[in-house]
């Protein structure tokens, strides 16, 4: 089997990937930069979304894993004081395969009506530095709102736990195909009104948003944000790919909500 590694760059991470690499190899694994079969996440969750999105292209033939050197993510299954397990477990034990829904977005500008297509594992975000964000929002075709306020955060079930929260979204479990849509300070008075609460899409139906006052936006994928001019529409989708993950024992979605928001506060 074919494997990489994308590696926080810290010394305890690199440390860990030298070790890895070393152990795998003795085990006749093969390190492959360009077509692994599994790529492995040393670090955070920042990482994770690092390497998925290194390796977005081939999300059909690689599987994903990640060690944490931090705090506990949600896409970082192995402790660095399990690497001899994991490291025997993926050179003997055949991984089972968890495919969780992905975001994409397509942004369709002037001069190039067709779009420019990209996926998120977490959330795209979408702000303009010109004020607020004025927006006509269409949901299958049909006109829901239009939106007026600092922006908006379209996120997948796994992003669900992330910028989605903090803005008092939902939480979802990933087994569903859904996007959910989250408002920014939005602007609700007698004359701009929306629905001021999230809304979870299933993976049949198409969000459209359609710029009013604005032309130029910021929109942010996971980890990276990139700047837009003349925006005439922006799509957003459950994507037809799905991201796969590498499991070699159980792990479920509640618990690891509960390490992460509930349990900490119990001690």
């Amino acid at each position: 089997m074919k494997f990489s590694i994308v590696s926080r760059g810290d010394e305890r991470s690199q440390n860990l990937t030298e070790s890895i690499i070393a152990y795998l190899e003795g085990f006749s694994l093969i390190y492959d930069e360009k077509e692994p079969e599994l790529v492995i996440s040393v670090g955070g969750d920042g990482t994770f979304l690092e390497a998925f999105h290194r390796y977005v292209h081939r999300l059909s033939e690689t599987a994903f894993i990640g060690i944490h050197t931090g705090h506990l993510g949600f896409y970082a299954d192995w402790t660095p004081d399990e690497l001899e397990k994991l490291v025997i477990e993926i050179a003997k034990t055949p991984y089972q395969i968890v495919e969780y829904p992905l975001l994409e977005v397509i942004i369709c500008q002037r001069g190039n009506e067709e779009g420019e297509r990209v996926l998120a594992l977490n959330e795209a975000t979408i702000k303009t530095a010109e004020g607020s964000v004025v927006f006509d929002i269409d949901i299958n075709g049909e006109h829901f709102e239009t939106f007026r306020g600092d922006g908006l955060c379209i996120s997948t079930p796994t992003g669900s736990t992330a910028y989605n929260k903090a803005l008092g979204g939902a939480i979802i479990h990933p087994s569903l195909d859904a996007i959910q849509v989250t408002e920014m300070a939005s602007i609700n008075n007698r004359v701009f009104r929306t629905i001021g609460s999230p809304l979870i899409l299933p993976k049949h139906h198409t969000c459209v948003l359609k710029p009013g006052i604005n032309s130029s936006f910021l929109i942010a994928r996971d980890h990276s944000t990139d700047t837009y001019q003349d925006v005439i529409s922006i799509q957003c989708r459950v994507a037809k790919e799905k991201i796969r993950f590498a499991r070699y024992r159980p792990l479920t979605f509640w618990n690891r909500v509960k390490e992460s928001f509930v349990s900490a506060s119990d001690k």
